[in-house]
């Protein structure tokens, strides 16, 4: 059987979201578990999250699978519904529900009374110069005390645009956005930080914090590992060598000749390629971990299979390959390939066995 396996480490997990608390003690758990997880899969991360105070995803079929799990968590729409047909259900099951524009303020007001829907929480997303979502500032005022007026419990919340550069001047701009918002609508409940913002601004922790890529273990920030945050990684991703070939001087390797034998050398074929979701193309030297050891890829990654250099190596057909995980961190693996560990995780397809560990 092809081993192309991804190891899902719930201790791992459960001690992330413990580091989440011990940051932020006073504020609500909301944990990110939209797009399955961050690549993770959501089945088989609900259960070491279950001392959350709330699941946050970004649409109504990931709400809706949490409950299909079995899970009665609040569960909150972080981009809130994308038509009016999906409001009667989010009210039916009590979601908790961002609202970011006028049509969307008008079909919750539209259905309250028919699914009574008075004391609901709705999470009303303030623009504060990232230009995605939310209402601008003169406006959203006016929102949070009309649907006050209607019965709403409100929270109003936010997103940094630059979380993970500290210095950057658009933060204080969004700070100060939110707190002139928050004085003129106050009392109301606050949230605005993300995992980066959570390290590095503890005096905007509020009511809650929506924790997602730390909570599986990789980092918010270019410059700082998840060893300096305190962090563990949740998913590992492994392969197993199918080939091993010896090669003379001048021989090339994989589509388009790309790597030539600078001498007489052994490789290893792998059992993974861009079929499973590992990256195809790197900018810096890449490495996997074989045996503990770390060995570079050689020549260009293809559907199914890659190839690395196990010269003066004692490797056997079918050893494990960590592609990215203990040895390997995806933060390190995204950095060679020009992305984030965010896409890496995320682009994971299905093709892979799962295990929960």
């Amino acid at each position: 059987m092809r081993q192309a396996t991804v190891y899902i480490d719930q201790t791992a997990l459960q001690h992330n979201f413990n580091r989440v608390k011990a940051l932020a003690p006073n504020a609500k758990v909301v944990s990110m578990v939209k797009a399955n997880a961050y690549g993770h899969g959501v089945k088989d991360c609900l259960d070491a999250l279950n001392a959350t105070d709330s699941f946050g995803v970004a649409c109504l079929s990931e709400a809706l699978e949490i409950r299909q799990a079995g899970y009665q968590h609040p569960v909150t729409l972080i981009e809130g519904v994308f038509s009016e047909q999906e409001m009667p259900v989010v009210l039916q099951h009590r979601f908790e529900c961002v609202v970011h524009h006028a049509e969307q303020l008008n079909w919750l007001l539209a259905h309250k009374t028919q699914y009574n829907a008075q004391g609901l929480k709705v999470w009303v997303k303030l623009n504060s110069g990232m230009n995605r979502l939310g209402f601008k500032p003169e406006v959203i005022v006016d929102v949070i005390k009309l649907l006050q007026s209607e019965g709403f419990h409100c929270v109003l919340t936010m997103h940094f645009a630059n979380a993970d550069e500290p210095d950057h001047p658009m933060n204080r701009q969004q700070i100060d956005t939110l707190l002139s918002i928050q004085s003129q609508c106050a009392p109301i409940e606050l949230s605005c930080c993300n995992s980066a913002a959570i390290y590095n601004w503890p005096e905007l922790h509020f009511d809650y914090v929506r924790p997602g890529i730390m909570l599986y273990g990789a980092s918010p920030f270019a410059d700082r590992s998840i060893e300096e945050l305190g962090l563990k990684p949740v998913m590992r991703l492994t392969a197993s060598v199918m080939a091993i070939n010896h090669l003379n001087t001048g021989d090339r390797v994989g589509y388009g000749s790309l790597f030539t034998a600078p001498h007489a050398m052994d490789i290893a074929i792998v059992s993974i390629g861009y079929g499973d979701g590992y990256p195809r193309a790197f900018i810096e030297q890449n490495y996997v971990s074989i045996n503990g050891q770390l060995k570079p890829l050689i020549g260009r990654v293809s559907m199914d299979m890659l190839a690395i250099d196990i010269t003066d190596e004692q490797i056997e057909l079918g050893a494990e390959v960590e592609l990215w995980g203990e040895k390997r961190l995806v933060d390190d693996v995204a950095k060679a390939n020009g992305t984030i560990g965010y896409e890496l995780l995320c682009r994971l397809t299905q093709r892979p066995q799962r295990q929960k560990i």
